[in-house]
């Protein structure tokens, strides 16, 4: 089956760009080949800084014979009405047309059009300028002569050739020809900008793939990925030294560069003086390199590794001093701020967050920090071994490197550095490490804090920001997230499931608008009382802990089931009744008893809505007149009392296996007791015996949001 090459070739394609761009690539002309009627086996895009290539393999040489039929009016129509028909069908003669009967709307013509498929590159030549007309690159640019014509081509960067073959393995491929501005596709492409930028023709995929290779262009992103990973590594050995991976810098590099050549270089001892993480962020941030360590003790070397995209002829010496020549001059910059910024003490910065807004509505930093440290004495206390002092101290000097040199040069590093100026100061270890981590998570996989005092100023910050901005009523909404509140509930979530913290969310919700309320008059002025803040945040931490448990194999019905009770905000307990319930229904007793309870509340739900009435009063064993009913009675008596007791105890599982013992009388009821019984007392006797088995399993969970 014949193959599509399609390669587009510009100035550049920016790195953070590329992967999105390979994915429209090949969406956007695959839908529309599917949609012409030109289905394919396989297809793949590829993407380096100049040029976007995709490959569709098994296309059919031309479209398949389409056959369609045109319904007209019925006849003895008017002549107007036929003369539109006519035209319409592409018919000469209402002759040429064949007429159908309807048995209710009597006789109509109907014209049977035949289609003949068009030949595929004659498709293409179609598809492809519409493909590039359309593309839906974030920002674009017209160039050149046509420019000044808003109607002139748009591309991320000028575009310089379009190559676009099709044709068999086995056969010479034809160019799809067709214009687009004052390009004109063939069957050429470039190599190498600097290195082989000649002219290299193209035909099929293997050969257009070999040829660009010899032309020191390496086209398979993954690939580039590769080399430049090991070749870094490989070259870091050969110097005795050890290579600090970095998979983000490797997929930003491979995104720079066509053929990778990786280089060494060297900076003054002198600046290892500065913290490793000011060395590796200067270096990554202004020059896209990779940082070394001794193999022996995993201290820092002062030598580093970038990746070229040139084979230079001196070996690349002058493109390695040159690198030297900057990162020397970063580092001395950031030697600089270290220095300075280690003669001010941490404590001494507080009074400059008041210039750092936190938001117009919330106040300054300066607030937030004052807040977050009362928040935080409040949270030692119900955080095991945590030191109430080091907890205010952490919280309170949390965001003070914020206003420092170094974090005004590298925000990134906001946190890390203010460890290392809190251990310049004196201040116990405790405190240094909590400064560091109370931003932690930021990510699915980031590890959680876990020494008491970096997990209160972790809590203290984030429920902080939740609570202000819901209060605000800045609440996420779809996609949008622009204060990460998400990021910040998930963060909150992990570290009180993976420390196994027993707060009661509504408590510190309040607890935190209190802080609010003391940093100021003003300071709840912009609150909101459209709605409840509580309520919404725990509905909304409700819909986070969904997502965490779902990712870990959870089923986000039993979640519904749990937080449907009320009072239920101990991450802690919600999750181990999940785990419960999840169990429990796993078993031929859960299963049984689930269906038993839906059954009882469908006819409870029938019985109430037709009588205009609940039946929640408590039933009379007086009026039972079957055993099956007076052995549910009892075995609810019983399995009610049971779970009760293991709740108090927080055993769930014991919880569950109480309401097990159910299954039997439940089933044994239902196959022999009648509910809508003649007697209307006896009938109502029988509801409020089942809806006691709606009332018993909603001690554990709302059965009622259990798929299933």
């Amino acid at each position: 089956m014949p193959e599509l090459l399609l390669e587009l070739l510009s100035e550049e394609i920016p790195a953070r760009m590329q992967a999105r761009a390979a994915d429209d690539l090949k969406r956007l002309t695959t839908d529309r080949l599917v949609d012409a009627g030109l289905t394919y086996e396989a297809a793949r895009a590829f993407v380096t800084p100049r040029r976007l290539t995709l490959v569709v393999d098994g296309l059919p040489v031309r479209q398949p014979d389409r056959r369609e039929e045109k319904k007209g009016p019925r006849v003895g129509a008017p002549d107007k009405a036929i003369e539109g028909f006519l035209r319409g069908a592409g018919l000469s003669s209402i002759d040429d047309a064949t007429v159908q009967s309807d048995p209710k709307k009597g006789e109509f013509y109907v014209a049977v059009v035949e289609h003949k498929g068009r030949a595929a590159t004659e498709v293409i030549a179609e598809i492809v300028p519409s493909v590039i007309r359309d593309f839906p690159w974030a920002k674009s640019m017209r160039w050149g002569a046509t420019s000044a014509s808003s109607e002139s081509l748009r591309w991320i960067r000028p575009l310089r050739s379009i190559t676009c073959t099709f044709g068999a393995a086995t056969e010479e491929p034809e160019v799809v020809s067709f214009t687009i501005g004052d390009i004109a596709s063939g069957n050429v492409t470039y190599g190498h900008r600097f290195m082989v930028p000649d002219a290299v023709v193209v035909r099929r995929f293997d050969d257009y793939e070999a040829s660009l290779r010899a032309a020191r262009v390496m086209l398979d992103r993954e690939e580039r990925k590769d080399a430049i990973r090991d070749a870094a590594k490989d070259l870091a050995l050969a110097n005795g030294l050890v290579l600090v991976e970095d998979e983000g810098l490797v997929d930003e590099v491979a995104g720079l560069i066509e053929w990778p050549v990786p280089l060494i270089g060297a900076f003054d001892e002198a600046f290892l003086g500065v913290p490793d993480e000011v060395i590796r962020a200067t270096i990554r941030a202004n020059q896209k390199c990779f940082v070394l360590q001794s193999p022996d003790t995993g201290a820092l070397a002062n030598r580093f590794i970038l990746v070229a995209n040139i084979e230079a002829k001196d070996g690349g010496a002058a493109i390695t001093a040159g690198n030297e020549r900057v990162i020397r001059a970063r580092l001395a910059d950031a030697k600089f701020f270290w220095d300075q910024d280690l003669k001010t003490p941490l404590e001494h910065r507080l009074p400059k967050l008041n210039d750092l807004v936190f938001h117009a509505k919330l106040g300054s930093m300066h607030d937030k920090a004052h807040a977050i440290a009362r928040l935080a004495m409040d949270l030692s206390e119900v955080v095991p071994n945590a030191n109430k002092k080091q907890c205010e101290q952490a919280a309170l000097l949390a965001k003070a490197d914020l206003v420092s040199g170094m974090v005004g040069e590298f925000p990134d590093l906001q946190g890390i550095m203010g460890a290392y100026y809190t251990r310049n100061d004196g201040l116990p270890d405790a405190v240094a490490d909590a400064i560091r981590d109370h931003y932690l998570p930021q990510g699915p996989s980031d590890p959680v804090p876990t020494e008491p005092t970096a997990i209160v100023a972790a809590l203290a910050d984030k429920l902080y920001t939740l609570v202000g901005f819901f209060g605000i009523d800045e609440r996420p909404t779809g996609s949008r997230d622009p204060f990460a509140l998400r990021r910040a509930a998930l963060g909150v979530i992990r570290i009180v499931l993976e420390n196994e913290l027993r707060l009661g969310l509504t408590e510190w919700f309040a607890a935190t608008t209190k802080v609010y309320g003391g940093i100021g008059e003003n300071a709840l002025e912009h609150w909101t009382d459209a709605y409840d803040v509580n309520a919404t945040l725990l509905d909304f931490f409700a819909d986070r802990l969904k997502v965490y448990l779902r990712d870990r194999g959870e089923r986000h019905d039993l979640i519904d089931a749990v937080f449907a009770l009320s009072n239920q905000d101990d991450l802690v307990l919600i999750v181990r009744r999940v785990t419960a319930l999840a169990a429990f229904l796993d078993t031929e007793d859960g299963q049984n008893l689930l269906a038993g309870y839906k059954r009882a509340v469908n006819i409870l739900r029938i019985e109430e809505k037709k009588d205009g009435v609940a039946y929640e009063g408590a039933p009379d064993r007086g009026y039972f007149e079957q055993d099956e009913e007076k052995a549910l009675f009892a075995g609810l008596d019983a399995a009610e009392a049971e779970a009760a007791s293991a709740l108090h105890a927080e055993d769930f599982e014991a919880a569950m296996a109480a309401l097990s013992k159910l299954r039997g009388p439940v089933d044994a009821f239902f196959d022999h007791v009648t509910v809508n019984a003649d007697s209307p007392i006896v009938r109502r006797n029988r509801l409020c015996l089942l809806n006691r088995i709606r009332e018993a399993t909603l001690k554990v969970a709302d059965f009622g949001k259990i798929s299933g």
